[in-house]
């Protein structure tokens, strides 16, 4: 596997792998790296003959009592098994490089209305930060394909906007999420939890799946059930942001004759805050 830290290396060595006719695809990361990350990869190999991940923890996209010094940095670790994955370029670039002309003078991508709400509400800058960094990654890159997991399922949304919106002429495939035996969400931040958080975590999930079989059976007084599951989880220790139901398109407050339906929460156990998502239809 290739390893590269600067943007030209990268555009160099993706140029002559599309010169040999190979497809490519992008698996944008933050870094360390657990199953559900090993399972992008496998995805765009599906989809593409050439895969290429990227390694940066954006400062961009967190705000400022945000965890972005505490992110974990498993570089030595990550290489090793995109490697024993198959993927073919590694691109892991320095903030510098990513921001030559610093961050408050970097140009920034917009965001759609449904950046507004759910984690964009208290995290106005955070799906800023985001689309700036996804759209320069496209730009380095170029993919054919591009893969992210629906457990951000609010980002996927602003970001399949985005690249219809610019014309990027790139496929977004989505992937569902992977979860622990537990049901908990994978994420980079479970390893933060502490050991009595850790058994209380899956309850998120079971929450999701309870409030969409009640809805299946006909309950839709959807601001009661959303304040009501608000008020279990938090019994249990979790602090929470927010518990919506939504139209899964427009990510707008769903209403009682909508069908195609997502729950979506993000809660606090401790320090970590955890997200996690359900669609369906009714």
């Amino acid at each position: 596997m290739l390893c590269f830290h600067t943007i030209e290396e990268t555009r160099n060595a993706i140029k002559l792998a599309r010169q040999e006719g190979k497809k490519i695809a992008l698996v944008p990361t933050m870094g360390n790296l657990h199953s559900g990350h090993i399972k992008l990869i496998e995805t765009a190999r599906k989809h593409a003959d050439f895969v290429v991940a990227s390694v940066f923890v954006n400062p961009i996209q967190f705000g400022p009592n945000e965890d972005f010094d505490a992110y974990p940095r498993t570089l030595e670790q990550d290489s090793k098994k995109l490697s024993e994955q198959g993927a073919a370029l590694l691109f892991a670039p320095s903030a510098a490089e990513m921001y030559p002309n610093g961050q408050q003078d970097q140009i920034r991508v917009g965001t759609p209305v449904i950046a507004n709400a759910l984690c964009g509400a208290d995290r106005p800058d955070h799906f800023g930060g985001v689309t700036t960094v996804v759209s320069k990654l496209f730009n380095i890159v170029q993919p054919d394909v591009a893969v992210f997991g629906e457990k951000d399922y609010q980002q996927l949304a602003i970001i399949r906007q985005m690249t219809n919106d610019l014309c990027f002429p790139i496929e977004i495939v989505p992937m569902p999420t992977i979860r622990e035996p537990s049901g908990l969400a994978l994420s980079s931040r479970n390893g933060n939890l502490r050991p009595t958080d850790v058994e209380i975590a899956p309850l998120l999930h079971q929450n999701l799946n309870t409030y969409k079989n009640k809805i299946i059976t006909g309950q839709r007084n959807f601001v009661e059930l959303e304040k009501e599951a608000t008020q279990i989880l938090e019994s249990h220790g979790f602090k929470v942001d927010y518990f919506s139901i939504c139209d899964q398109r427009s990510l707008n407050r769903a209403s009682a004759h909508q069908r195609e339906l997502v729950i979506l929460v993000a809660a606090k156990l401790g320090t970590v805050r955890l997200i996690d998502n359900i669609a369906f239809s009714v």
